[in-house]
């Protein structure tokens, strides 16, 4: 008696505390039975061409964005590249319930058997949403008709770019996004976190080259049209530009091409060829720099700070080779004027000679004598004839020539000596000008931009 007294007792309590399959199957049953009929009574009558409260209050859609992958930017074609999730909360009271569960977690088959708002980006190029392996949609329903609507999306938006300041530049990329078809009169925008945080971009996402991100800002706008007034949910996105890659590709090599154009003021102006190699080679080389600088930009119609960087490094090439130009050709005169003081000197020479010669035909032997020893070289003629014969003038009587020496053409050209010195200064005022101004400019534009 005590022994089935015994099992009957463990029975009950097994059959209390749901060890029994049997009991715990039927309960699971019940469970789902009454999430449908919950689910059958929230669609019974509903109409999802209305928005809630149609004909009353506004609707309220609170969004917020966490950014998975952000990049990357084209600069060529002023657009950039980021995936999202999209979240979107609003309150729809037609779908409230009472329940053993306070959140029902449906998957993307409801959205389309309910209302959702019709959101759009107003400056996306292509967008996309994810459907592998299956659509990337989470949907929810609170008990108090609160609906909580998340897609994964891959947004590709223009970013409009002034690249006046080019590559010490900084930009803003907008994200906009509204109603399509509602004006605030009937559905209203606004952040679910609030103007700080309804934006969120882990730094892990950020997958930039040649841009940091430097942060983003929210704010709302309303917008006026002909079929009524839209609100405007806006994001910038604040990038900053690396300059690391432009360093190594454009600039070193210009300051160095044009430290190579100046070399060639150390070199003798009689080394014809090699000053004129040193300067078409390092013009060529500039205009190969410039060209392949402007690859990687839009075609803008204004000039960019790396566009005058190297039209400055440009003409401080192209003056070193106009410098030897001018130098070449002040020697050549130089030499053809000493070529006709020599001249004019001869001529006075042989014509005092030849007077000379005139008077002494009637002389005596004597003065034949005195006659010959005066008629030696032009260039052992007494002193007082020509008292004070040019230097170079006298050192070419002196070798019995015409022709003007290597001495003329040889030495260093006073342009040459102030080249060494005006060049070197003046490319050195001008890069300090130059860092000095991008780089100020470009830490007030952040500043602006960010405030």
């Amino acid at each position: 008696m005590a022994f089935v007294f015994t099992f009957f007792f463990l029975s009950c309590v097994s059959n209390v505390w749901g060890n029994n399959p049997k009991s715990t199957e039927i309960d699971g049953n019940i469970y789902l039975d009454n999430i449908t009929r919950i689910l059958d009574r929230l669609l019974d009558g509903y109409d999802n061409r209305l928005r809630p409260g149609f004909g009353g209050p506004v609707t309220e859609v609170k969004t917020d964005i966490f950014v998975t992958s952000f990049g990357p930017v084209s600069d060529v074609e002023m657009e950039y590249t980021m995936d999202v999730f999209f979240r979107q909360t609003w309150i729809d009271e037609r779908l409230k319930f009472e329940g053993p569960i306070e959140i029902l977690r449906l998957n993307n088959l409801m959205v389309s058997k309910i209302w959702t708002p019709d959101t759009f980006f107003r400056n996306g190029k292509r967008s996309i949403s994810h459907n592998m392996t299956t659509p990337n949609k989470l949907f929810r329903i609170m008990q108090n008709g609160t609906i909580l609507y998340t897609m994964r999306l891959t947004i590709n938006a223009e970013c409009p770019m002034r690249l006046m300041n080019f590559p010490m530049d900084g930009h803003a990329c907008p994200l906009k996004f509204g109603s399509y078809a509602y004006p605030m009169s009937e559905i209203v925008y606004t952040w679910k976190k609030g103007p700080l945080f309804s934006v969120e971009v882990p730094e892990e996402s950020s997958s930039l080259l040649q841009y940091d991100l430097i942060g983003q800002t929210v704010s709302s706008e309303r917008l006026k049209s002909n079929t009524g007034e839209y609100v405007i949910m806006t994001v910038h996105f604040h990038l900053q530009r690396k300059m690391g890659f432009f360093l190594i590709q454009t600039y070193i090599p210009c300051i160095m091409t044009v430290i190579l154009a100046q070399v060639s003021f150390w070199i003798n102006k009689e080394s014809v060829p090699a000053r004129t190699v040193f300067g078409i080679t390092t013009v060529l080389t500039m205009t190969t720099l410039s060209i392949s600088a402007r690859h990687s930009l839009p075609k803008v119609s204004y000039a960019t700070a790396m566009d005058w960087f190297i039209a400055v490094c440009f003409a401080f090439v192209f003056s070193a080779l106009i410098e030897f130009a001018a130098v070449n050709y002040f020697s050549t005169l130089q030499a053809n004027r000493e070529l006709r003081k020599v001249a004019a000197i001869k001529a006075a020479q042989e014509a005092a000679e030849a007077g000379r010669s005139d008077g002494e035909s009637s002389s005596d032997a004597s003065s034949m004598l005195k006659k010959r020893m005066n008629s030696t070289t032009h260039f052992e003629r007494p002193a007082e004839v020509f008292p004070n014969p040019p230097v170079n003038a006298q050192a070419f009587l002196q070798q019995g020539s015409a022709v003007p020496s290597n001495n003329l053409l040889t030495g260093t050209s006073i342009i040459d000596k102030y080249s060494r010195i005006l060049f070197p200064l003046s490319f050195g005022a001008f890069n300090l000008v130059y860092w000095i101004v991008y780089l100020t400019k470009d830490t007030m534009e952040m500043t602006r931009d960010s405030v």
